[in-house]
């Protein structure tokens, strides 16, 4: 079995593949300060829920954007499994020109939805990912990532504001009924339920036009539940792209060392 990990600023999500299959998928509140051991105890007591057992994991494939966080995993997997684990970044040749300003700048997240992305979708895609930022990455019709947008996150942005407005509230995330709230909380959610889709809808407009061409979009992240209903645009949700990434892009890693 291959462990792919991938580490977010809010989330960890694990997934646990034989081949292309994906067995298991764990989504995890990101704990900067948990030590190894205690993601192992939890990673133990998941696995065994499905009828999994680690024991049986003979690669670890990890994207992240919490370096303390890759170094915990990484002693995880040298002290647990005995295994040294592969960390995608954008030095490796996988498969994907990155026509951007400065390569080793671009998320392994963002790499790996891109590769999944051309892998499920073809070339050229937009992928919308849904997480602490809400970032759009952008695949032309040569198969190149050619850079995206980050936005603040929809979660982000409505902590921020119900925390530095007195007279706000925290109220459930979700769309509201119609767009002119009539009320404090339907107020809340149109702006930034309804909002946030038509941020997502004109960025989209903007980079199509750039690309001049209609490129297929995709939803993943977690909360593309939450905004994709309400944009038209996307062909699809994809909650585990960036797991499918890290397994591609782990695969055409290890056909190089094969190769080598």
């Amino acid at each position: 079995m291959l462990l792919a990990v991938d580490i977010g600023n809010t989330n960890v999500v694990i997934g646990l593949f034989t081949g292309q299959d994906l067995r298991a998928r764990w989504r995890l509140t990101t704990g900067r300060d948990r030590m190894p051991d205690e993601w192992w105890v939890q990673l133990v007591t998941l696995s065994q829920s499905e009828g999994l057992r680690l024991q049986a994991v003979r690669a670890i494939v990890i994207a992240s954007v919490v370096p303390t966080l890759t170094a915990a995993f990484t002693e995880l997997a040298q002290r647990r499994l005995g295994l040294q684990p592969v960390v995608i970044n954008g030095a490796q040749d996988l498969g994907l020109p990155l026509h951007v300003d400065h390569p080793l700048e671009v998320g392994a997240d963002r790499i790996c939805n891109a590769v999944a992305a051309i892998e499920r979708f073809g070339a050229p895609v937009i992928v919308v990912d849904f997480g602490t930022a809400t970032t759009f990455d952008v695949v032309d019709s040569a198969g190149a990532y050619v850079g995206g947008a980050i936005a603040p996150g929809l979660a982000v942005a409505f902590e921020a504001l119900t925390q530095r407005a007195a007279r706000l509230f925290t109220v459930a995330l979700e769309a509201p009924p119609r767009a002119i709230g009539r009320n404090t909380r339907e107020s809340l959610q149109s702006g930034t339920v309804i909002g946030y889709a038509e941020l997502v809808r004109g960025l989209i407009r903007r980079i199509r036009d750039e690309l001049g061409r209609e490129a297929p979009v995709v939803a993943t992240g977690g909360l593309a539940d939450l905004v994709a209903p309400l944009v038209p645009e996307f062909l699809g949700i994809e909650p585990d792209l960036t797991l499918h990434g890290l397994r591609i892009a782990f695969a055409r890693l290890q056909r190089q060392t094969d190769g080598s």
